[in-house]
């Protein structure tokens, strides 16, 4: 995992000063989002900081120290602050379309691994094709939208699919207590 250290008032990272990169190995593979890392950040008295990130299920850990290469003048941190001050709404509505996006591939990801897996088995070809539509409308809708026009198109493909996810869920539960007696249970 890629850890960037960046300095600044802005909600996107392009918009902050990159102080240091550095990459956290050893984490096992998992599926995207079940990660946790714990990042701490220390200063210590001469202006070193000092980054070290964790993988909490495995312990993997990697640091690194940014020593401080020049300094902020106050007219700096007074450029910086009002900087962001001014483009607080505009940064608002970049971290909401960024964060609607993610949310939409992570759907879309897991959507279409659990069509792999059991879409033909569980649902109709009209049903598949119904469901593909509005995850290909999602799709489209991530790539040009805005962050509310995603978010409406998130739910639509969440509804669209809760028949799907019922049926697997009932599938599961059946393969999990086939052969089972309820008295075992």
């Amino acid at each position: 995992m890629a850890i960037h250290v960046v300095q600044g008032e802005r909600e996107l990272v392009d918009d902050c000063r990159s102080l240091a990169r550095f990459e956290l190995r050893g984490i096992p593979p998992m599926v995207a989002g079940a990660a946790r890392i714990l990042v701490t950040f220390q200063v210590d008295a001469d202006g070193l900081l000092q980054v070290s990130a964790r993988e909490e299920t495995t312990g993997a850990e990697s640091q690194v120290q940014v020593k401080p290469s020049y300094g902020l003048s106050d007219n700096d941190i007074a450029d910086m602050l009002t900087s962001s001050f001014e483009a607080a709404g505009q940064d608002k509505e970049a971290r909401a379309l960024r964060e609607q996006q993610v949310d939409a591939e992570a759907l879309l990801q897991s959507l279409s691994a659990a069509l792999l897996a059991d879409g033909e088995a569980l649902l109709s070809e009209s049903e598949q094709r119904e469901l593909l539509d509005k995850m290909e409308a999602l799709h489209r809708e991530k790539d040009s939208g805005t962050a509310a026009s995603i978010a409406r198109q998130i739910e639509i493909v969440g509804a669209a699919s809760e028949t799907f996810a019922e049926r697997r869920m009932d599938a599961s539960i059946k393969k999990a207590l086939a052969g089972r007696r309820v008295d075992d249970l």
